[in-house]
């Protein structure tokens, strides 16, 4: 496998477990009132930070286990680094214009501030993907 392609994986994955524990967190703390209601600000932000940690510790470890191949990339790695990029980068647009008409429409903190997130982290897991994809189905660049 390659390294790039490890680092997608890790990418990908840590980016599912962040959301995933933000979300049960919250939901959680919901309880019987209303889920606008629910104190989600510091979980969301301790769970962004948790996963940018894990992130790097996760390309860390791949760097250090990949040895000499850690870092070496070619023309294809870069093109497929570029269209994934692209591709995740669709979801940070969606969720922003998503949070801008919310925002327009007076919706309530809360509901921004989660489609921002959800927007970043479709992102991620999109770019991943697509990256993931590529390496093992083959790329195609025009």
């Amino acid at each position: 496998m390659a390294f790039e392609e490890k680092r997608a994986w890790a990418m990908g994955l840590v980016a599912v477990a962040g959301y995933a524990a933000y979300v049960v967190l919250v939901l959680g703390r919901a309880g019987d009132g209303p889920l606008t209601g629910t104190p989600y600000a510091g979980t969301l932000l301790w769970t962004v930070g948790a996963a940018i940690v894990a992130s790097i510790v996760a390309h860390v470890g791949i760097a250090a286990a990949s040895g000499e191949e850690a870092g070496v990339t070619d023309q294809r790695d870069r093109e497929i680094g570029r269209v994934g990029e692209h591709i995740g980068q669709s979801f940070v647009v969606v969720g922003a214009v998503a949070a801008l008409l919310m925002a327009l429409a007076r919706w309530d903190h809360f509901w921004i501030a989660n489609v921002l997130y959800l927007g970043f982290v479709l992102s991620a897991v999109l770019g991943s993907v697509a990256r993931i994809v590529a390496y093992r189905r083959g790329f195609q660049s025009w």
